[in-house]
This record gives C-alpha cells, sequence and structure tokens, in this order.
C-alpha cells in the first residue's frame, strides 16, 4: 500500500517532515527556503519585479501557485501572451508570467512590465534561466531585465531529494524500503528532472518484470 503524505514524517527521522512541508504540500529546505520566505514577505520587497528561476520539476510553478492562493492574482503563460491578457491584468495587483524565454513577444513584455511599473502592480516571472541571461532583442527589455529581484532555486540537497522521493513515490502509491532511497540519494544526478525521471523508471520496470522494486531494479536503472 502507498503511502500517503500524512504518512511520510513516519519514514524519515532525519526530517522534520511537519514542519517542512508547507503549502500544498510544497517541501521546504536550504534549495528553496530563501525563495518561500521571500513571497511571504509580499508586499514588503525591495523592488515590485521578481525573477525565480530553476530547471524544470524544480518547484517554480508550485511556488507561484502558492503564492496566488495566499495573495491572488492572474496567471499567464509566456508564449500565449495577448494583447486581452494586457487589458485583463487592469484588475489584479500581481501578475504571474510563467516560462519567461527567449519565444515572448518582446513588446508585448515591454508593454506589461510599463504597466506593472506605472500602476504600482507586481510581477513574477518564472524561467529556467535567469531573466539576465535570456537573449532579448529589445535592448529596453535587456536594461528593464536588470530591475528584477533575481532568485534561484538550487540544486536539491540530500534532504530535499529525499523528500522528493518519497513525495513521487506517495503519488503513485508504491512504498519503498528507506535503506533503498538512502543508496538511490548517494547515487542519484543532482536534478530535479532526473529523480521525478528515476522514479517513473523503476515504477515501469517493476511492472513490467512483475516485481517489487528492489536493489536490482535499482541498480539496473540507475545504470550500474
Amino acid at each position: 500500500m502507498g503511502l500517503g503524505m500524512k504518512d511520510l514524517n513516519q519514514e524519515i527521522i532525519k526530517f522534520d517532515y511537519d514542519q517542512n512541508f508547507k503549502d500544498d504540500d510544497f517541501y521546504v529546505s536550504k534549495s528553496n527556503k530563501h525563495i518561500f520566505d521571500l513571497l511571504n514577505k509580499w508586499p514588503k520587497w525591495e523592488k515590485n519585479f521578481l525573477n525565480i528561476s530553476g530547471e524544470n520539476f524544480s518547484g517554480k510553478t508550485h511556488l507561484a501557485n502558492i503564492f496566488l492562493k495566499k495573495f491572488k492574482g492572474i496567471k499567464i503563460e509566456s508564449n500565449l501572451l495577448n494583447n486581452d491578457d494586457l487589458k485583463k491584468i487592469k484588475i489584479y495587483q500581481n501578475i504571474v508570467l510563467e516560462n519567461l524565454n527567449e519565444d515572448i513577444d518582446e513588446n508585448l513584455l515591454f508593454t506589461l512590465l510599463n504597466i506593472i511599473d506605472q500602476d504600482n502592480k507586481y510581477l513574477i516571472a518564472t524561467s529556467k534561466k535567469s531573466i539576465v541571461d535570456i537573449e532579448f532583442k529589445l535592448n529596453d527589455l535587456k536594461s528593464r531585465s536588470k530591475n528584477f529581484l533575481l532568485q534561484n532555486i538550487e540544486k536539491p540537497d540530500d534532504e530535499l531529494i529525499f523528500a522528493l522521493i518519497l513525495k513521487n513515490l506517495s503519488d503513485r502509491q508504491i512504498s519503498l524500503d528507506k535503506k533503498l532511497i538512502e543508496f538511490v540519494i548517494k547515487r542519484i544526478d543532482r536534478s530535479y528532472g532526473k529523480i521525478v525521471d528515476f522514479i517513473y523508471k523503476i515504477d515501469e520496470v517493476s511492472l513490467k518484470k512483475k516485481k517489487s522494486i528492489d536493489f536490482k531494479i535499482i541498480k539496473e536503472v540507475l545504470g550500474e
């Protein structure tokens, strides 16, 4: 039987799960605490523009959703930004722009930044790489990107990897011995995407072989 989120703290001796799991099962660790704390300090920010960067599956969208649930606002996918969105945001104090990248309409983005500035609104832009590293063609955008608070979600430490593995296992209704998880932590790449992919693969191999997940399956998926 799989582990429920309330049961996870029984599986972890070293970590205080009740303390570290926050809104909507978001696990706060050294890798992301600085951003989680900053979001909860709204509106007492140094600037009205915030960029949260990090690799896929690092929790950018999760953090943005927690912020919107608490402080309200509107979320827009950057590649879908259009003139209608620029009208919609008039009634919102907080705007989240998801997955900012070079494919965005730069003129619309520049207009959006001006609206945020003029109307004293707040913008959170999520992206894989820092906004200052995005190669905008408009010089004005390159200049405006320097006005953002820059916050990067760091690579997961052992504590967060443990939590992410347990969470992904729980989502798939899989239980795994603590010794097996510790074995994985010592060998898996420090990558959010690799952790998600690893859980998917061990589940897939287990189902194909019709066997419970053991050291042999884990080593096979890890390529050992």
